[in-house]
Protein backbone atom coordinates (compact mmCIF):
# COMPACT_ATOMS: atom_id res chain seq x y z
CA UNK A 1 0.00 0.00 0.00
CA UNK A 2 2.97 2.26 0.66
CA UNK A 3 4.36 1.91 -3.14
CA UNK A 4 0.81 2.76 -4.41
CA UNK A 5 0.36 5.47 -2.45
CA UNK A 6 3.87 6.73 -3.25
CA UNK A 7 3.03 6.47 -7.15
CA UNK A 8 -0.35 8.16 -6.71
CA UNK A 9 1.20 10.98 -5.08
CA UNK A 10 4.38 11.06 -7.55
CA UNK A 11 1.89 11.51 -10.58
CA UNK A 12 -0.09 14.40 -9.02
CA UNK A 13 2.74 16.75 -7.69
CA UNK A 14 5.26 18.88 -9.96
CA UNK A 15 8.28 17.51 -7.71
CA UNK A 16 8.12 13.68 -7.79
CA UNK A 17 11.67 13.54 -6.14
CA UNK A 18 10.03 15.29 -2.77
CA UNK A 19 7.43 12.48 -1.93
CA UNK A 20 7.72 10.91 1.10
CA UNK A 21 5.74 7.94 2.57
CA UNK A 22 6.59 6.93 5.87
CA UNK A 23 4.86 3.49 7.47
CA UNK A 24 4.39 3.10 10.91
CA UNK A 25 2.16 0.38 12.95
CA UNK A 26 0.28 0.84 15.60
CA UNK A 27 -2.31 -1.17 17.80
CA UNK A 28 -5.44 -0.41 15.30
CA UNK A 29 -3.26 -0.92 12.21
CA UNK A 30 -1.02 0.66 9.44
CA UNK A 31 -0.54 4.64 9.48
CA UNK A 32 0.75 6.40 6.07
CA UNK A 33 2.34 9.64 6.72
CA UNK A 34 2.80 11.57 3.12
CA UNK A 35 4.83 14.41 2.84
CA UNK A 36 5.41 16.23 -0.06
CA UNK A 37 7.15 19.63 -1.41
CA UNK A 38 5.67 22.89 0.10
CA UNK A 39 4.85 23.90 -3.26
CA UNK A 40 2.85 20.33 -3.71
CA UNK A 41 0.85 20.58 -0.90
CA UNK A 42 -2.14 22.06 -2.44
CA UNK A 43 -1.57 19.53 -5.33
CA UNK A 44 -2.74 17.17 -3.31
CA UNK A 45 -4.94 18.06 -0.80
CA UNK A 46 -7.01 19.79 -3.66
CA UNK A 47 -9.49 22.05 -3.86
CA UNK A 48 -12.14 21.75 -0.65
CA UNK A 49 -9.64 18.65 0.06
CA UNK A 50 -11.42 16.62 -3.05
CA UNK A 51 -8.18 14.63 -3.78
CA UNK A 52 -7.05 13.71 0.14
CA UNK A 53 -10.51 12.71 0.19
CA UNK A 54 -10.10 10.47 -2.81
CA UNK A 55 -6.57 9.61 -1.22
CA UNK A 56 -7.70 8.19 1.63
CA UNK A 57 -10.68 6.36 0.10
CA UNK A 58 -8.20 4.73 -2.20
CA UNK A 59 -6.35 3.62 0.62
CA UNK A 60 -9.29 2.77 2.74
CA UNK A 61 -10.38 0.02 -0.23
CA UNK A 62 -7.03 -1.46 -0.63
CA UNK A 63 -7.47 -2.05 3.41
CA UNK A 64 -10.48 -3.59 3.38
CA UNK A 65 -9.56 -5.95 0.66
CA UNK A 66 -6.07 -6.90 2.53
CA UNK A 67 -8.37 -7.18 5.82
CA UNK A 68 -6.21 -4.25 7.50
CA UNK A 69 -6.66 -1.25 8.60
CA UNK A 70 -4.61 1.76 7.09
CA UNK A 71 -4.74 5.32 7.99
CA UNK A 72 -3.84 8.16 5.72
CA UNK A 73 -1.66 11.27 6.80
CA UNK A 74 -0.98 14.18 4.61
CA UNK A 75 2.23 15.93 6.76
CA UNK A 76 3.09 19.63 6.21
Amino acid sequence: MKELLKMIAKSLVDEPQGVVVEESKTDYGTVLKLKVAPDDMGKIIGRQGKRAKALRTIMKAVSFRNNTNVTLEIVD
